[in-house]
């Protein structure tokens, strides 16, 4: 059982089926310490972890080359997971899984596959068949990774009428249409070439939208018009220091917004940094403020959590939390860590 000063999380992995892959942790406000509750195997690499608005159901990506999402139930008391069964995706490496706000359907994005899916959800949140998919089609300008598309995550918006989707094949956000369980292509929103976009975080006031682009490590900042559907740039913002020459293994991962909407922090892989940026409140835009080392090596994702941020450093196979100043937004070691094989995904459960 957890104790009354603690909040649980889970922590997705790139381990076989074999081995608990999905974790449940628990983190001390008060400390920063962390350790593991429980698992749950028979799921390979869960890469991509969503919890329902309820917090009743989770939902984990199997990131294998015959992709496949999973519904867990999850035990009210001791938050066990109970799986309540999966489906194809029909694409290679899924990466992302999201959930409606009206918890009716989920999106799961196909990095190789380079395909789009969404399947509905019946009330007690296990998977109906699948009701839509979209495969996107071009490349970008580096042979290396826009060989194709590479659709890297989906994203609802507050209404569930729109999903957006960043492929970091094509340099594109495509924004769709959710008509009956259908995606209907919206409008396309391009980015520099060779961007790669990643993930999207949401400003609290829904004004605007922050976009980590994976292969140029930078962030865009977008006004963003949700009942339109419609994004407009703001802003280019490098997420490395500015004297720092980045090179091949540098890859930006993640990136969150704080609950205040006052701070923006994205990871840095190869460069293995959280960078802190300030959010201007009245017009959105970014201003970089802090650079803080991520406490291991490729910090591919992290979470906001009980006024910490939690690194999750994938290939040194630890989680690092750090308290975060709650009047300036920078991130203090609390100097305790978590020995987890490949933690790649991390999702506040409290």
């Amino acid at each position: 059982m957890h104790q009354p000063n603690e909040v649980l999380f889970y922590i997705g992995t790139y381990n076989g089926n074999k081995e608990k892959a999905i974790l449940l942790g628990a983190l001390d406000k008060e400390t920063g310490e962390m350790r593991v509750l429980g698992g749950t195997s028979g799921i390979d690499n869960p890469s991509y972890l969503a919890l329902n608005a309820s917090r009743t159901v989770l939902y984990a990506v199997s990131e294998q080359e015959e992709g496949e999402v999973r519904a867990y139930a999850v035990d009210p008391a001791s938050r066990a997971l109970h799986f309540l069964g999966g489906r194809a995706t029909g694409g290679g490496a899924p990466c992302y899984v999201s959930v409606a706000p009206q918890d009716n359907y989920i999106f799961v994005s196909n990095y190789m596959g380079g395909n789009v899916n969404v399947f509905p959800l019946n009330p007690d949140g296990s998977l109906q068949a699948m009701s839509s998919q979209v495969k996107h089609e071009g490349s970008g300008i580096r042979s290396d990774r826009q060989e194709a598309p590479h659709p890297h995550s989906v994203i609802p918006d507050q209404s569930g009428k729109h999903v957006l989707v960043c492929d970091l094949g094509l340099d594109q956000i495509v924004i769709y249409r959710v008509e009956d369980g259908k995606l209907v292509t919206h409008r396309e929103v391009g980015l520099p070439p060779g961007s790669g976009p990643r993930h999207l975080a949401v400003h609290p006031s829904r004004q605007w939208f922050y976009l980590v682009n994976e292969l140029n490590n930078t962030v865009s900042v977008f006004a963003a018009d949700e009942s339109r559907g419609d994004l407009k740039l703001l802003q280019h913002i490098s997420s490395l220091p500015e004297h720092y020459t980045a090179g091949s293994d540098d890859t930006a991962a993640d990136i969150h917004v704080s609950p205040c909407g006052r701070y923006l922090y994205v990871s840095n892989r190869g460069h293995d940094s959280i960078a802190l940026f300030h959010i201007d409140n009245a017009t959105g835009l970014l201003e970089a403020e802090d650079w803080v080392i991520s406490g291991g090596r490729t910090p591919r994702n992290f979470a906001l959590i009980g006024g910490m941020l939690l690194a999750a450093n994938q290939n040194s196979g630890n989680i690092v939390s750090f308290r975060i100043d709650s009047e300036t937004g920078r991130l203090i070691p609390t100097g305790n860590e978590l020995d987890v094989t490949a933690p790649v995904c991390l999702v506040a459960l409290d």
